[in-house]
Parts: structure tokens; sequence; C-alpha cells
């Protein structure tokens, strides 16, 4: 049996690996994938947690984050694909008529 450490060191790399794709990548594509990468990390933890204490709470709740990262995936590509209809670019520099 694997000890739970392995898992939560496996799910910090993830997590480390993600806030570094969003700091350092300008494609807003690339940031959205690492994105995906840190809410995976969480529900990695969430499941070893899970399974080593013994109860279903926490392989229930990574259901519930799973369907709101589909649904921020889906708005998050949906303002994309405008953008890029727009400014021909999906780099986050171009972006900057957003704001207010």
């Amino acid at each position: 049996m694997i000890p739970l450490s392995y898992y939560l060191i496996l799910s910090g790399i993830l997590f480390s690996i993600g806030v570094l794709g969003i700091l350092i990548r300008r494609n807003a594509i690339m940031i959205l994938l690492s994105l995906e990468i840190m809410l995976n990390a969480v529900n990695l933890s969430f499941v070893s947690f899970s399974r080593f204490s013994g109860n279903l709470e926490g392989q229930i709740f990574v259901f519930f984050i799973m369907t709101i990262a589909a649904a921020e995936v889906a708005v998050g590509l949906a303002i994309l694909i405008s953008i890029f209809r727009n400014k021909k670019s999906v780099d986050t520099d171009y972006m900057k008529s957003l704001r207010w």
C-alpha cells in the first residue's frame, strides 16, 4: 500500500506546476490548462485523504469540483473564441482592452 505522503507530495508538485504555468505563460489557453492541473491536484488530495480516512465525502466532493471545472472550461473557451475572433490572438498582452 502506498503511503499518504506520496500522494500529497505528488499533489503538491502538480499544484506547483499549475501555479508556475499561470505565472509564466502568456497564452490564455495554457493558463486555462494550468488552472485545470491545479484543480486536479486538489482533487488528488481530496481522494487520497478520503481513501485513507475511510469515508467517501472527499470522493463525492471531487465530483462537484469536476462539474464546476467543466463549466469553467466551457465558459472560458467561449470567451477565448470571442476574443480570438476580434483580436486574432489569445495572448494575454492583447487582452488589456477588456479592462474598465
